[in-house]
């Protein structure tokens, strides 16, 4: 055992991948919406494992998961049948899509766009065009982000995300975000599948409309396309539904094709789901169309993976954060509009995902930018975090709230007096 004779910013120049740029917060603990460092400072955590922690830190619920379960059975092969993996398939078609469909459990977001795409593949083969070739061609936005794999790196709409990896899978076409008249243009015979984020996180919080949506979902059915939605950041509560994309649509009537999730799905335990439609697909249903040999995970589902998601589902419903979260959003949105904060040009969101837009013009005067040399929304995430405010930063200049389900106005409350301070302090 070594001794503690190295920081942990020397340990990670030394032996950590600089794949991420990381800031100077050595976490230690957590509680709800409060965090620790290993030297005892205190943070108010608004970004929650970036939309992962959906109950905060050290839920009582989870820790009774981690206590009890893995005494029974912490993982066994896929090629068995563990009762929780079947529960919680049911919970997510019965609860959360509300429709009648088929899970397959993943690890991660990136893993279950990743099966998404492999599914539009196979039903391009089993429905192909007018003229008898396989569709193959799948549409997602400008903007938009679905992984950092080979494959879910070519259907994100971001290209510095895809830039120094190529050539990457053909197939994928990008394109307005929002734009019905660009969307219906965009289509070919090819056209097979449609990705869509209906709040798009890493693309600086974009919401789409639900004029866009429903054409979208209507385009689809009229040409017998597959309709995908990544609920990874938006999904399992976080915009004020189980569904992001009823709090978009404001009702029933759109039911997808496929669905992936992640990150809040199991509150800071790595489990990812994809589900699948019962719809015909050829002479199969799209829920079978990937079949024994054709898909695999060994991880996916591990009885403590979906015994924590089932918690977190029954929690998110049971504890009121449901509308926790579009109350507490609303609340943000209008105290943001009311403050007028310094160097924030605009506010937009859903439900605890809200984007504060930076005006850029006026920070990169201040002299924290000029002398660090630093995009502005990685300076301003950087300052927010030493004055105990933890943010996600989004492109160059979008700080994005992403707090724990369970947050309050009292917490709210605090956020906005740190942020609001920080940003004069940079005005100055």
């Amino acid at each position: 055992m070594e001794s503690h004779d190295i920081t942990v910013g020397e340990l990670y120049d030394q032996f950590v991948a600089p794949t991420y740029g990381r800031f100077p917060i050595h976490p230690k603990r957590g509680k709800g919406v409060d965090l620790w460092d290993e030297n005892g400072k205190h943070y108010l955590d608004f970004a929650a494992g970036v939309a992962v922690n959906s109950l905060g830190h050290a839920h009582p619920a989870l820790i009774e998961v981690f206590e009890n379960q893995p005494a029974d059975l912490l993982h066994c092969s896929n090629l068995y049948q563990p009762r929780g993996q079947g529960e919680l398939a049911r919970m997510l078609s019965r609860q959360v899509v509300k429709a009648p469909g088929k899970c397959f459990f993943t690890n991660s977001g990136t893993e279950a766009n990743e099966g998404l795409i492999k599914l539009a593949r196979r039903f391009g083969e089993a429905v192909p065009s007018p003229s008898g070739k396989p569709r193959r061609e799948i549409i997602s936005f400008l903007g938009s982000f679905h992984g950092r794999s080979t494959g879910s790196m070519a259907v994100t709409g971001q290209e510095k995300v895809r830039t120094g990896f190529g050539p990457l899978m053909e197939g994928f076409v990008h394109l307005p975000f929002n734009d019905i008249e660009a969307f219906e243009r965009g289509l070919t015979d090819g056209s097979v599948a449609v990705f869509l984020e209906v709040v798009q996180g890493e693309g600086g919080i974009h919401v789409a409309t639900p004029e866009f949506l429903r054409a979208v979902a209507a385009i689809c059915r009229e040409r017998d396309m597959l309709l995908f939605f990544d609920e990874v950041q938006c999904g399992m509560g976080r915009c004020g539904d189980l569904a992001g994309w009823r709090c978009v649509s404001g009702s029933t009537e759109i039911v997808p094709d496929g669905v992936s999730w992640a990150k809040g799905l199991g509150a800071g335990f790595p489990i990812g789901a994809i589900w699948f439609r019962d719809r015909p697909a050829g002479e199969r249903s799209l829920c079978e169309l990937l079949g024994p040999g054709s898909h695999g995970a060994t991880y996916g589902g591990s009885p403590l993976a979906c015994e924590i998601a089932k918690v977190v589902i029954e929690r998110i419903v049971t504890d009121n954060l449901l509308s926790n979260a579009s109350e507490l959003g609303q609340s943000i949105l209008n105290e943001a509009e009311r403050r007028q904060l310094p160097m924030v040009s605009g506010v937009r969101g859903l439900g605890l995902m809200i984007g504060f837009q930076l005006d850029v013009d006026r920070l990169e005067k201040s002299a924290v930018l000029k002398d660090e040399g630093r995009v502005a929304s990685v300076a301003v995430v950087d300052a927010l975090g030493e004055a105990g405010l933890l943010t996600v930063p989004a492109g160059g200049d979008v700080v994005r709230w992403l707090p724990p389900l369970v947050a309050c106005q009292e917490d709210v409350d605090k956020a906005f007096g740190i942020m609001e301070k920080v940003l004069n302090d940079l005005m100055k």
